[in-house]
């Protein structure tokens, strides 16, 4: 992920990455998936979205995001093992155990919390460019998987969890 950054002379990233001012210097979209027992997603006392046994992955796009990303990011969290198999291991993907899939955007994880007391926002797509990659991702979703579930874009939210483990993972594509 550094060396893109490193060929534009950077010993890391900095504030030219998370500006998007470095063309793909690697820093794309973020999912926090949550293996969780039941998750449900709730706007102006109406529930929006709600799964059993699952993912709850809160979703975050940033300038430079795309359709690779978007495609890689649907395919990891189809795939990616997270639920235990025969042995308790983590050997089984979403798509093997036909667990459900919310998905919520959230573009506070984006956010520069690298200075300060009060977190910058200038590492989040724009609105328009969010929307258009988060519903991307759950059309994409939608096609490749048959329980998929979501929040609502831009609005205020209320999301009720119950983690299982608790099982939580950062994945950046």
């Amino acid at each position: 992920m550094e060396s893109r950054c490193m060929d534009a002379g950077l010993r890391r990233h900095d504030e030219r990455c998370y500006a998007g001012r470095i063309p793909d210097c690697g820093l794309r979209m973020i999912a926090l998936l949550q293996r969780v027992t039941s998750a449900s997603v709730t706007v102006d006392d109406g529930t929006v979205g709600a799964i059993d046994a699952g993912l709850l992955v809160l979703v975050a796009v940033e300038p430079g995001d795309g359709d690779p990303q978007v495609r890689r990011m649907c395919e990891r969290l189809l795939g990616y093992r997270v639920f235990g198999d025969d042995h308790g291991r983590m050997n089984l993907s979403l798509a093997e155990i036909g667990g459900g899939l919310l998905l919520v955007p959230q573009f506070t994880l984006a956010a520069d919390t690298r200075k300060g007391m009060r977190p910058s926002f200038t590492t989040a797509a724009a609105p328009d460019q969010g929307r258009w990659w988060f519903e991307r991702l759950v059309e994409l979703a939608r096609g490749a998987h048959p329980r998929v579930a979501t929040g609502r874009f831009g609005a205020h939210m209320q999301v009720r969890l119950v983690n299982d483990g608790p099982v939580s993972f950062i994945l950046r594509v």
